[in-house]
């Protein structure tokens, strides 16, 4: 989903060398009366049952507005156990309060709401629970392929359970284009002409915003194109390649674009981009899926002037999108109540009610299958967007999406370096091959600073 402000989309992450997370084992051994469940065994039906219908008592941390809807569904369920929900913040204000907590060994949430990018910044750090042991594994084919690997590992561990996703697409300006003559582009080769085309019709509108403050989208980007900028294995040797072809193939390409003056390059969700969208600035802006229905209420003086289309492709026998955004359900090692914040958890993002409701009452893009391919869901017809499916380009979108994406676990230093470089080459129309050097080398030597061992 989209966030609040600038700062928080692009520093949403801080490393930490180590933290005071309570083990597994002893996190087990506190969670009620009896025996403890073995923590390297999974949890028994039995046992879940068991604990179910214990009084117990949950935190949830979470930004997504009135999500207290879809816990009363929980509470329905298990009247037992009851869950508060607590909004400590969105963005760098949400990881750094649940990174201080767990480091302190107090006050740290039963389950927290924990974006795709961010995760490998708990895991590394051994702070989420293994929620495989939990009956997680078995809910691998409710989900969007790509979505349960960016929660889970390749040794079998499930570190949380999807809730919403991002995949990118193009929302543009139909009246803006039909007025000058614009075909949706196919291609982005398409997609530069058009833009060259735009501006020299009309200086003062841009064919879209590539904002030197989003590090996000460039990741999006970088993931449609097919690199692979970082490769963790273990938990300290990390193949670092911002810098590699495929990255100079989109630093020519936007970098280029940038220098022309063909496209603009304004930081986003700040209030002179929010105008810009409203008074025609930009024809089309390169989004995610949580992006038609937040766009409808940031644009409003454009109703019905906006559709939706794939992204432009690089090679259109073999059509690919990333992702921008979305996050999950983790449960926090030091949990008192494992077998039931798991629970929660499950349901959450399961539940065909709950799972309903993020996607109608918080407008969460789905991550489950059975949603995403529900007919109500893709049928809609938003006024917004001229009544088009968009629910169902954006459905279409998320199968071409790669599973082999990977984060590294100090994203927000990549995305504070990639602001201060590569988007700064951007605002300032000035080398973006060389800012992708300046990147590469800025982040190499802080992983290895951090104890990586680095290669390219």
């Amino acid at each position: 989903m989209p966030r609040s402000s600038a700062s928080s989309a692009v520093s949403r992450r801080r490393f930490l060398a180590a933290t005071g997370a309570v083990s597994l084992g002893a996190a087990l051994s506190a969670c009620g009366s009896g025996d403890a469940p073995d923590p390297s065994q999974p949890v028994s039906k039995a046992d879940i049952a068991a604990a179910m219908k214990e009084p117990t008592e949950l935190t949830f941390w979470t930004w997504v507005p009135n999500i207290d809807k879809e816990v009363a569904l929980f509470h329905a369920k298990y009247p037992a156990v009851k869950v508060k929900v607590v909004n400590v913040g969105q963005g760098v204000t949400h990881y750094t309060k649940l990174r201080t907590a767990i480091k302190a060994g107090r006050g740290a949430p039963d389950i927290a709401q924990i974006e795709y990018q961010a995760i490998p910044t708990f895991t590394i750090t051994d702070s989420l629970l293994d929620l495989s042991l939990y009956g997680a594994s078995w809910l691998e084919g409710k989900f969007v392929d790509w979505t349960w690997d960016q929660v889970s590992s390749p040794g079998g561990q499930v570190w949380a359970i999807p809730q919403d996703t991002g995949p990118m697409g193009l929302l543009y300006r139909e009246d803006i284009f039909a007025e000058h003559d614009i075909q949706v582009p196919r291609t982005w080769e398409e997609f530069a002409e058009a833009a060259r085309k735009l501006h020299r019709a009309d200086p003062g509108v841009y064919l879209t915003n590539l904002a030197a403050n989003e590090a996000a989208a460039w990741h999006g980007l970088l993931w449609q194109a097919g690199a692979k900028p970082y490769d963790l294995s273990g938990k300290r040797d990390i193949a670092i390649n911002v810098d590699d072809s495929i990255s100079r193939k989109l630093g020519a390409y936007w970098g280029g674009l940038a220098e022309e003056g063909v496209i603009s390059a304004d930081p986003d969700f700040t209030d002179s981009w929010y105008a810009g969208l409203n008074r025609g600035k930009y024809a089309a802006w390169v989004s995610a899926a949580w992006g038609p229905a937040f766009l409808s209420g940031s644009a409003k003086a454009t109703s019905g002037k906006w559709r939706a289309a794939p992204l432009p492709q690089w090679d259109l026998t073999m059509p690919t999108s990333g992702n921008w955004g979305g996050s999950s359900s983790a449960v926090v090692k030091s949990t008192r109540n494992p077998i039931a914040a798991a629970q929660f958890a499950q349901f959450l993002n399961t539940d065909p009610a709950s799972t309903a409701m993020l996607a109608t009452e918080q407008s969460l893009f789905p991550a489950t299958n059975a949603l995403l391919y529900e007919d109500a869901f893709i049928g809609a017809t938003p006024s917004f967007y001229g009544g088009q499916k968009v629910n169902q380009v954006f459905a279409d979108i998320s199968t071409t999406i790669s599973n082999t994406f990977q984060w590294p676990p100090f994203l927000d230093q990549a995305a504070t370096d990639w602001t201060e470089t590569v988007g700064k080459s951007f605002a300032d129309r000035t080398d973006t091959g060389a800012a992708l050097g300046a990147w590469q080398q800025r982040l190499a030597t802080y992983a290895r600073g951090q104890g990586f061992t680095v290669s390219s």
